[in-house]
């Protein structure tokens, strides 16, 4: 008998069609035993990844690990186990950078098993009242100030780590070699989080995007969110309220940070093909068009977010959000780029809250960066 040992993270939409597919995988494969785990939502994004990679066969995590992956060859390439034709296929079924997020040094280092970015989210109910879907910045800021009217709000999660990836989705991040965000562009992004900000529920500053959605559906005073991972769970339920999502308020709706999930197979798994086979099950687009959704997940493949089903039972969650992740912007995945954005997190929020200047706050994320990529140009 061999067993295989996974780990999730603790939400329905990554371990709900990883659980679902144990039985029907078992089933065509006898001999096989498949047990999965989960941990938090911050161990996912930011935690270690040597202690999980020695326990675990299968791992999914946050692409920005791949830098930190590939230096220290950690998971196990999938390019040996792909033919020409699968890899062919699976750069033109990657939902916006999804496939390229996992490359690195010339190979691939896991499967894009979920795709999400920043979108922007509302209760349909509630907007109904106010007009149509905001599409710039000031259109919802004007939706802000009439919601406020009515003892209402907008929302928009930025503890610390959403803070730091809001500055990434309206930083406009170039990397010109002194400037990883030119100074004026966390200037300009920081007075506009501040502007969303004043007009956001009291609790936004403690809220991450599943806090945020949980209260929109449990209470009726936030009526719209314009930067935030989307969650097709929301847009799923099939009782009232639920969410609805739309592509974010930014020029051509353009630089929203793209998120997501990889599946991707330790270097130590004392089964890596067994693991291999069963990761290309979970990503095919048979899979995930089907099941996968049914169960609760977000799928990496784009003909599961074209697919016509697949928005019905989702309340047209990819249909509606697809020009976004199309144009989303891929954050840098070399070595040290998690320390790098745990460390600016908790000052991005504080200059989102007003407790320190952007200029501060650039001067920071600038200095560190530039020390991050120091040696891996030395290297170079």
């Amino acid at each position: 008998m061999t067993r295989l040992r996974g780990l999730a993270w603790d939400h329905r939409r990554c371990w709900g069609p990883l659980d679902a597919s144990v039985a029907p995988y078992r089933a065509a494969n006898p001999g096989l035993e498949i047990e999965w785990d989960r941990r938090s939502l911050y161990e996912f994004g930011e935690g270690a990844l040597g202690p999980v990679l020695s326990a675990y066969d299968l791992v999914v995590f946050d692409h920005p690990f791949i830098g930190d992956i590939a230096q220290d060859e950690l998971m196990v390439p999938f390019d040996a186990y792909l033919s020409a034709e699968q890899v062919r296929f699976f750069e033109q079924d990657s939902v916006g950078p999804s496939w390229r997020s996992y490359k690195k040094n010339g190979r691939q280092w896991a499967l894009p098993i979920d795709a999400a970015c920043h979108v922007a989210s509302y209760r349909p109910d509630l907007l109904e009242r106010y007009g149509p879907v905001p599409r710039t910045h000031e259109e919802v800021v004007a939706l802000g100030r009439l919601a406020r009217k009515d003892g209402r709000w907008l929302g928009l999660p930025f503890v610390a780590t959403d803070a730091m990836c809001l500055l990434l989705t309206l930083g406009d991040p170039q990397e010109d070699g002194e400037h990883f965000i030119a100074p004026d562009m966390v200037e300009t992004a920081v007075g506009q989080l501040r502007e969303l900000a004043a007009l956001s529920h009291p609790n936004s500053s403690g809220w991450n995007p599943i806090r945020c959605y949980d209260h929109m559906i449990a209470h009726d005073d936030v009526v719209y969110v314009p930067f935030a991972f989307g969650y097709v769970n929301y847009a799923a339920k099939t009782d009232r309220p639920y969410l609805r999502f739309a592509d974010v308020p930014t020029v051509r709706s353009a630089g929203a940070l793209l998120g997501g999930a990889g599946i991707g197979v330790s270097a130590q798994s004392k089964h890596k093909q067994h693991a291999i086979d069963y990761a290309l099950f979970l990503c095919s687009p048979n899979y995930q068009r089907s099941d996968y959704v049914k169960s609760g997940g977000q799928p990496g493949s784009l003909a599961a977010w074209k697919d016509a089903e697949v928005n019905r039972l989702s309340g047209d969650f990819f249909s509606s959000t697809l020009r976004t992740i199309g144009s989303s912007y891929l954050r840098p995945t070399h070595p040290g780029f998690i320390a790098f954005f745990r460390d600016c997190a908790p000052r991005a929020a504080a200059a989102i809250a007003g407790d320190i200047s952007a200029a501060e706050l650039a001067d920071h994320v600038n200095r560190l960066y530039r020390e991050t990529r120091q040696p891996e140009r030395s290297v170079a």
